[in-house]
């Protein structure tokens, strides 16, 4: 028991869910740059079906996810994968920018 426990928390801790957030985005927006949207919406998944199978282990799951380490691990996640997204961005303007004088000589 302990055990499922555990990899139910590990699991929420990958996964990460916020669900009121989950059904506002879409996950195959172009211009995003939040790439937790793949992850929210699989934690949002695995919710739906474990609350239509027990929803005790459903709350027990929503109230694992607002524990204060797994929030604090989000924030840290989304902190750092937004820096990562906009340096990825700058890098790929910079690559457009040397193509363009490249071709253009």
């Amino acid at each position: 028991m302990l055990q499922s426990r555990v990899l139910v928390i590990a699991l929420i801790l990958l996964l990460s869910t916020t669900l009121p957030e989950v059904h506002s985005k879409s996950v195959f927006e172009r211009d995003r740059r939040d790439w937790l949207v793949v992850p929210d919406a699989v934690a949002s998944y695995v919710y739906e079906a474990v609350n239509k199978v027990s929803p005790r282990a459903g709350q027990f799951l929503v109230d694992a996810a607002q524990t204060p380490a797994v929030v604090a691990t989000r924030n840290f996640l989304i902190r750092e994968t937004t820096k990562l997204s906009i340096m990825a961005e700058q890098l790929i303007e910079k690559i457009k920018n040397v193509w363009a004088r490249v071709r253009g000589y």
